[in-house]
């Protein structure tokens, strides 16, 4: 079937592409996640079906940000696609940096793209970013180690039992770590996770005026409980962990629970991967009974930047990379449970992808996010585990970098937050809050 619509898809770009549209090469930025590893596998189809070659620039996150947000800016022009998410999509969209994603076929159908992915990515109605994939939050924990301590993860748990279950599953002697958690410095990487587990425990980045709120008790209560929970039950050197680096200790044994994206799944439970693949089980990210749980929305998507040379083969690689016929691509040679997941409805309507575990739990947490309404008290900001202003990326990553030298024991949780507090008014006082 997917040979079939390939053929179809190739034979209408093939029309629709000029001969010097066949001698295009395509220079893209990505970042180094298991999907997006996966994608470049499958790009040499693309290039026989069009006569586009593709080049890949693939980065670690916090390198990819600050990559192309320079050549964005600069209007370097190093790239033809770039790999950005729901914080960037609106704000460069809104600047003229991106070109629209208008005009793209019927049969790619645009109308399938969960709402929520959508939204996050357009600038008044007109999507700026397609993407490859969609994801929340979610707890992935061992079934078997729960089991041996005597405990059973609720669907929706709270973050003390959470706490507590991460130190009955701890056993250093084995080199088991109850829980594994990003800390990595970074607005993306330690700092995303951060910010949206303090949503859950009443903290805010700013109030209703745009101030700074890292003075207020919800910031303090959060900080001190993570720290206090990671130094008695997560791994050493837990400050420079990432998505990446707690996968690699989830899939080797050595985590009880991981709190992080819902993309994370195909990976902990692939048996070619994962030493744990066949003991692995899901539930809603924690809360503390507030009425805000500890999960984010993002999307990985692809976007071309104004200006590039290569507009038209830019669009037919994202209309290949984004269809519903690469998700049956990978479908057919890797099964449904490594499909780029949380991007299209289709997806989740489909009977076959309704059989794999993580599939309900990962649109649960999709549809349970609100960036509209993220925190417990009113906030002035669209935006979870961010707020979607220019300002927020380089103030975010200064914070993660204080936050990060708590859990590397160099300062205290006070001396952080004093400093984050006064750092963030300084900056939102400059740039006219």
């Amino acid at each position: 079937m997917y040979l079939r619509n390939a053929l179809r898809a190739a034979t209408a770009m093939t029309l629709v592409a000029t001969a010097a549209a066949h001698a295009d090469t395509l220079t893209i930025a990505t970042v180094n996640n298991g999907d997006m590893i996966r994608m470049q596998g499958y790009t040499d189809k693309f290039t026989e079906a069009t006569g586009i070659d593709v080049e890949w620039v693939t980065l670690e996150e916090n390198v990819l940000r600050q990559r192309v947000t320079t050549d964005i800016t600069t209007k370097g022009g190093t790239f033809d696609i770039m790999t950005i998410g729901m914080y960037e999509t609106p704000i460069w969209g809104a600047n003229g940096w991106l070109v629209p994603l208008d005009g793209l076929s019927e049969e790619y159908d645009v109308g399938d793209i969960l709402p929520a992915m959508a939204g996050g990515l357009s600038h008044d109605g007109t999507l700026f970013a397609a993407p490859f994939y969609g994801e929340s939050s979610m707890i992935m924990y061992r079934t078997d180690l729960m089991e041996k301590a005597g405990m059973e993860m609720p669907e929706a748990p709270s973050w003390q039992f959470i706490k507590e279950a991460a130190a009955a599953m701890t056993d250093r002697d084995a080199e088991i770590n109850g829980i594994c958690l990003r800390g990595k410095a970074g607005w993306g990487e330690g700092g995303a996770f951060i910010t949206a587990m303090s949503n859950s425990f009443g903290a805010r980045w700013f109030d209703e005026e745009w101030k700074p709120q890292f003075d207020q008790p919800e910031w303090a209560d959060t900080l001190n409980f993570y720290v206090e929970m990671m130094n008695e039950s997560g791994p050493a050197g837990y400050a420079t962990n990432g998505f990446n680096e707690n996968l690699s200790l989830f899939q080797q044994g050595k985590c009880g629970m991981w709190i992080d994206a819902t993309v994370a799944a195909s990976f902990v439970t692939n048996p070619d991967d994962s030493t744990v693949a066949d003991h692995v089980g899901f539930a809603l990210a924690p809360d503390t009974g507030l009425g805000k749980r500890s999960n984010w929305l993002w999307a990985w998507a692809l976007a071309i930047p104004a200006g590039t040379q290569q507009e038209d083969a830019a669009k037919q690689f994202i209309e290949w990379a984004t269809s519903k016929d690469y998700i049956e691509l990978v479908a057919e040679s890797e099964g449904w449970a490594n499909v780029p997941p949380g991007a299209r409805t289709s997806l989740y309507e489909n009977p076959e992808y309704q059989k794999v575990p993580f599939a309900k739990m990962t649109l649960d947490s999709i549809l349970s996010a609100d960036p509209n309404s993220p925190t417990v008290k009113p906030v002035p900001y669209v935006g979870i585990q961010f707020a979607a202003i220019p300002e927020f990326a380089g103030i975010a990553t200064q914070v993660s970098q204080e936050f990060s030298a708590v859990y590397a024991g160099q300062q205290t949780v006070e001396e952080a937050l004093a400093k984050a507090q006064a750092f963030t008014a300084e900056e939102m006082e400059a740039a006219g809050y």
